[in-house]
């Protein structure tokens, strides 16, 4: 019993050393393969919020403008001369009685947010 340590497996054996590196291998490509599954369920996840963000994004974006329906009261006599859109605001320009007067509108709720009047020097 020279070549035996205490577990009865000599010592000259090399397939008895091999079964445990096998599957100390396997245990290693399992865990390797369950934290590719894990990163990839995440990269999916981040891809599908970030879909899911523009699609609502896209959907939504025109919910609340004001189509057809928005009226806006101009004082009596007035003549558009223009109108610009930007920034969640319209801006119109108007003629009345030989003065310019610019407004600012909000678009969602057509609330009047600045008025600029022009007048000439006397």
């Amino acid at each position: 019993m020279s070549n035996n340590d205490l577990s009865g497996k000599a010592h000259g054996n090399l397939s008895a050393d091999a079964q445990p590196a096998e599957s100390e291998t396997a245990h290693l490509v399992a865990r390797a393969r369950t934290m590719m599954m894990i990163s990839g369920l995440t990269t999916a996840l981040a891809i599908a919020a970030v879909v899911g963000v523009i699609g609502y994004r896209m959907l939504t974006t025109g919910a609340g403008a004001i189509g057809s329906d928005g009226i806006v009261t101009l004082p009596k006599g007035a003549r558009v001369l223009s109108t610009a859109a930007s920034g969640g605001r319209v801006a119109v320009l108007f003629d009345v009685a030989g003065s310019s007067e610019l407004r600012t509108f909000d678009i969602k709720t057509l609330k009047e947010t600045g008025r600029l009047r022009f007048v000439t020097e006397q």
